[in-house]
C-alpha cells in the first residue's frame, strides 16, 4: 500500500532518482514545480495558479491534501453531465436507425444501461482508493506503455464525444430562429463555453456540475409534457419493426450503443473523485455513481425514443429537415418565445456534458508520458477545445452517422478496459492476493510497474473479439454476421470483454510469477 504521509522526506529523497524526487514534490506542490520548469514564464504561471487555475494534473493527490468530503458529488455531477441535450439523440437512434418499437427500445435502454452503469460505477470507486486519475490507474494492470495506449484511446473517445456535443448544441442554437445564427457560429459558442470551467480546473468543474442538473432536469420534464400534448403513439413504430433474427440484431446493435453511452464515462470516472478521502466507503461511491448515471441517462434516452413516436406530420418534417435539434424546436414551439428561451437553455446544457470530455482529454494527454505531463494541464485543455471545435465545424452535416458509428465502436474498447482493470483489482490486488494491494508511490516509475505484457496481449485479444463480433455499416465480423440477418448483429463489446477476461487472468498470473510485479 502507499507509504504513510509522515515519512522522513530526507531519507526518502536519498533512495529516489532525481525524476522520482520531482514526482514527490509535484504531488505536494504542483504549482511550484510547474512554475520552476518554465523559467521566464514562471512568474506568469504562478499568478495564474494563485488566481485559481488548477495546477495539478496527473500527479497523485496525497491523503493529506484530500480536503473534499462531499461524496454526493458522485451523484450530482453525473446527473448534470447526462440529463442534457446530447443524451436525447441516443434514444432517437432506436427508431430512426434500428426501427425498434417503443417498448423494445425502453427494455434495451434499461437492460444494457444497467450493465454499463455497474461497470462505470466500479471504475469510479478507484478514485478515492488510489488518489489517481483513471488513465494512470491503468498502469497497475497494463504497465506504463499499456497505460499510454489506453490514454490514446481515451483521447480519441473524449474528442469524439466533444465533437458530437458541440454539433448538437450548435444545431439547436441555429434552430431557435432559423437563418439568423449560422451553425458554425453556434458550434464555436458552445465550444468556448465548455472551455472556460475546464481551463480553471477541478473545483470549478464540480461547482458547475453540482447545480446544473436542476435546470436541465426541469427542461426534460417540459419536453416530456409537451411531447405528450403533441401525442405519443407507442405503437407507431410497430409496422416498421423487424422480426426474428433481424429484430434480435437490432436490439443487440442498439444495446451496444446504449452500453457505450454509459461506459464512455468509465475511462474518466475516477478523475472527479480522486480528492475524496481514502477511507470513503467504496460502496457509497459505487451506488451514488450508478444512480447518477442510470436515472438521468435512461430517463432522457427514453424521452428521445418517445419523441420519435409522435406522428404529427409537422413533427416528422421537423426531424427530417433539422434532425434532433429541429424536432426538439418543434416540440417547444407551442410556447412561443418562452419555448425559444428553453431551447437556448437546452442547447447550453451540452456544456455540462462536454466539461468532463474536455477536462479529461487534457489529463489523458498528460498521461501519455513524462514529456507531456510536464506541460501544464490547461494548455492541453485549450488544445482539445481547438481540435473538437474544428472537427465539429467540419462534420456538422453528418451528426447521426458520427454518433451511431462512434458510440458503437466506443463500447468495444471500454468493455475490455473495464474487464482488465476489474480482474487486476479484485484478483491480483486484493488484500490477500498475489500482490496484496497497490504500491501507489510507483505510479510514475516504469521499472516498478508491471511490464504490461499481459495487459497489452489481453487488449489485443479484446480487439480481436470486437473485430469478429462487430457489425458496422462499413464492416461486419464473421460472428456478427452469423448472429444477425442481412446487416448482422453487433456483438463487439460482449466479445471484446469475453476475450479479454479469459486471456488476462492466466497471462497476468504468469507475468507475476516470472517478473514478480
Amino acid at each position: 500500500m502507499s507509504a504513510p504521509t509522515d515519512y522522513d522526506t530526507e531519507d526518502k529523497e536519498k533512495a529516489l532518482s532525481s525524476v522520482e524526487v520531482e514526482v514527490v514534490y509535484a504531488e505536494v506542490a504542483p504549482d511550484r514545480v510547474i512554475a520552476s520548469r518554465f523559467g521566464i514564464l514562471g512568474p506568469l504561471l504562478s499568478r495564474l495558479f494563485a488566481s485559481g487555475i488548477e495546477a495539478r494534473g496527473v500527479e497523485r493527490v496525497p491523503e493529506s491534501q484530500r480536503v473534499t468530503k462531499n461524496v454526493w458529488n458522485n451523484l450530482l455531477m453525473w446527473w448534470s453531465v447526462n440529463a442534457v441535450l446530447t443524451t436525447i439523440p441516443i434514444g432517437v437512434l432506436a427508431q430512426s436507425v434500428y426501427t425498434l418499437s417503443f417498448g423494445n427500445a425502453v427494455a434495451t435502454i434499461l437492460c444494457f444501461g444497467a450493465l454499463g452503469g455497474i461497470a462505470t460505477a466500479f471504475i469510479a470507486t478507484l478514485g478515492p482508493i488510489t488518489g489517481l486519475r483513471t488513465m494512470i490507474i491503468t498502469r497497475f494492470s497494463s504497465g506504463y506503455f499499456g497505460g499510454t495506449i489506453y490514454s490514446v484511446l481515451n483521447i480519441l473517445t473524449q474528442l469524439g464525444f466533444s465533437t458530437t456535443a458541440v454539433i448538437l448544441g450548435g444545431q439547436t442554437l441555429a434552430n431557435i430562429n432559423p437563418g439568423t445564427l449560422p451553425l458554425v457560429v453556434g458550434i464555436v459558442i458552445i465550444g468556448v463555453c465548455c472551455l472556460i470551467p475546464c481551463f480553471i480546473g477541478y473545483d470549478m468543474v464540480h461547482v458547475y456540475e453540482r447545480y446544473a442538473w436542476i435546470v436541465t432536469s426541469i427542461i426534460m420534464l417540459f419536453l416530456w409534457g409537451l411531447g405528450g400534448k403533441a401525442g405519443y403513439d407507442v405503437n407507431a413504430q410497430k409496422p416498421f419493426e423487424d422480426t426474428g433474427r433481424a429484430l434480435s440484431a437490432d436490439i443487440l446493435s442498439f444495446g451496444g450503443i446504449v452500453f457505450g453511452s454509459f461506459t464512455g464515462w468509465a475511462p474518466v470516472a475516477a478523475d472527479y473523485n480522486c480528492r475524496l478521502p481514502a477511507d470513503t466507503p467504496p460502496m457509497r461511491v459505487f451506488l451514488l455513481t450508478f444512480f447518477g448515471l442510470f436515472i438521468p441517462i435512461c430517463f432522457v434516452e427514453i424521452l428521445g425514443a418517445a419523441l420519435m413516436t409522435i406522428t404529427d406530420p409537422t413533427y416528422v418534417t421537423a426531424f427530417a429537415d433539422g434532425s434532433t435539434g429541429g424536432l426538439i424546436a418543434q416540440v417547444l414551439s407551442p410556447w412561443g418565445h418562452f419555448g425559444q428561451f428553453v431551447l437556448v437553455l437546452l442547447a447550453l446544457s451540452v456544456i455540462g456534458n462536454n466539461i468532463p470530455n474536455t477536462y479529461s482529454t487534457g489529463l489523458s494527454i498528460q498521461a501519455l508520458g513524462r514529456p507531456f505531463a510536464i506541460i501544464p494541464r490547461f494548455f492541453w485543455v485549450f488544445l482539445a477545445f481547438v481540435v473538437y471545435t474544428v472537427a465539429g465545424v467540419a462534420g456538422r452535416e453528418h451528426f447521426s452517422a458520427i454518433l451511431s458509428n462512434f458510440l458503437s465502436i466506443l463500447s468495444y474498447w471500454t468493455a475490455f478496459f473495464i474487464v482488465i482493470v476489474a480482474e487486476e483489482h479484485f484478483i491480483f490486488r486484493r488484500k490477500n492476493g498475489p500482490l496484496g494491494g497497490y504500491n501507489l508511490d510507483d505510479y510514475d516509475s516504469p521499472s516498478k510497474l508491471p511490464l504490461g505484457i499481459a495487459g497489452i496481449l489481453a487488449m489485443c485479444f479484446g480487439i480481436t473479439g470486437a473485430v469478429v463480433g462487430m457489425a458496422e455499416v462499413w464492416y461486419i465480423g464473421p460472428l456478427g454476421k452469423m448472429a444477425g440477418a442481412a446487416y448482422g448483429a453487433d456483438l463487439g463489446f460482449e466479445l471484446a470483454a469475453a476475450f479479454a477476461a479469459v486471456t488476462y487472468l492466466p497471462l497476468r498470473a504468469l507475468e507475476i510469477k516470472l517478473i514478480g510485479r
